[in-house]
């Protein structure tokens, strides 16, 4: 009674549960491995915001990519700012994640004369974006920059675009490689995310401190995706039993309609022939007789002729 699993549409049924478990399987782990690297980053972040500031040249150094364990480690620099070489990140948000505007980006050229990317803040955007904004004047002098040690952007890690033709000191990644370029001078790896000291008046607006509480929803979705790929083939023995019991019950109603006889119509009733000598059947009979005698003229039974009288 299982013969109906060979047919067209639950071949293609059965084939389409096959592919999907394996796939919905994989996205689980996929939201898995998501999941323990959001806990993983949110615990380097906790911890390296944590430890004691060391001097930004024991991390960073020239023509060297930042390793990723050192992300988000305090570090302090000592220098003067160069102004002449500041340029602002377009396309960035301020702390309420909605408003756009630039990143302001400055060398802070250290005593040995190599320089590092300060990222001082968000300021709005204003109302022509062609033209280089205002921007609040550094401190002059001698200084010490305190923050938090960022890895150079890329397209391929941050996803952003790197525009060409940009207006003069507009940048869409903060990469002290292409500030190198720009300056010319050489550049520490990676870049400081200002955190100390506060600007006045909150301008430009320093960069809060990474979410490292929140841990998503990836874990949530894994077990979605997991539980998706347990209902499928739970839910294909529910829809071949209950197309099993259908054809039964159909295969049931057919054999007893089989098995019932067939009605036949009643015959149409017969009348009998009339007694000729009953009622008006009698008369009837009688007079056709009488009819016939006198057109035939027979008297006592025997014909009788007629002649025309001759005329005289």
């Amino acid at each position: 009674m299982y013969r109906f699993l060979l047919t067209r549409q639950w071949v293609i049924l059965t084939l389409l549960g096959l592919v999907l478990i394996p796939v919905m399987i994989k996205l689980g782990f996929w939201q898995f491995h998501r999941h323990q690297h959001k806990v993983a980053q949110n615990a380097q972040i906790a911890r390296n915001l944590a430890a004691t500031p060391v001097p930004v040249t024991e991390l960073a150094a020239v023509d060297r990519t930042l390793p990723q364990g050192d992300m988000w480690r305090r570090v302090t620099a000592t220098g003067t700012y160069d102004t002449a070489h500041e340029v602002v990140v377009r396309q960035r948000t301020a702390a309420d994640e909605q408003t756009i505007g630039y990143y302001v980006l400055t060398p802070l050229v250290l005593a040995d004369g190599k320089a590092v990317v300060v990222n001082r803040g968000w300021i709005p955007a204003g109302d022509d974006l062609t033209k280089f904004p205002h921007v609040p004047a550094a401190p002059t002098g001698t200084l010490t920059v305190t923050g938090r040690m960022m890895v150079d952007e890329t397209t391929a890690v941050s996803g952003i675009k790197d525009t060409k033709g940009l207006p003069p000191r507009q940048v869409m990644l903060i990469n002290s490689r292409q500030q190198a370029k720009r300056v010319g001078r050489p550049m520490l790896g990676g870049y400081i995310e200002q955190t100390a000291p506060q600007t006045k008046d909150n301008s430009p607006e320093l960069v809060p401190e990474p979410d490292h509480d929140s841990i998503g929803p990836h874990m949530a979705y894994a077990v979605q995706w997991w539980l998706f790929a347990a209902a499928v083939p739970v839910g294909w023995v529910v829809l071949v039993r209950r197309e099993r019991r259908d054809r039964l019950t159909a295969a049931a109603r057919e054999t007893t309609a089989a098995e019932q006889p067939e009605r036949t119509e009643p015959a149409e009733p017969v009348s009998a022939p009339a007694d000729p000598d009953d009622g008006e059947g009698g008369d009837n009979d009688n007079g056709t007789k009488a009819a016939d005698a006198a057109a035939t003229g027979a008297v006592g039974g025997e014909p009788v002729a007629r002649t025309a009288a001759a005329p005289d």
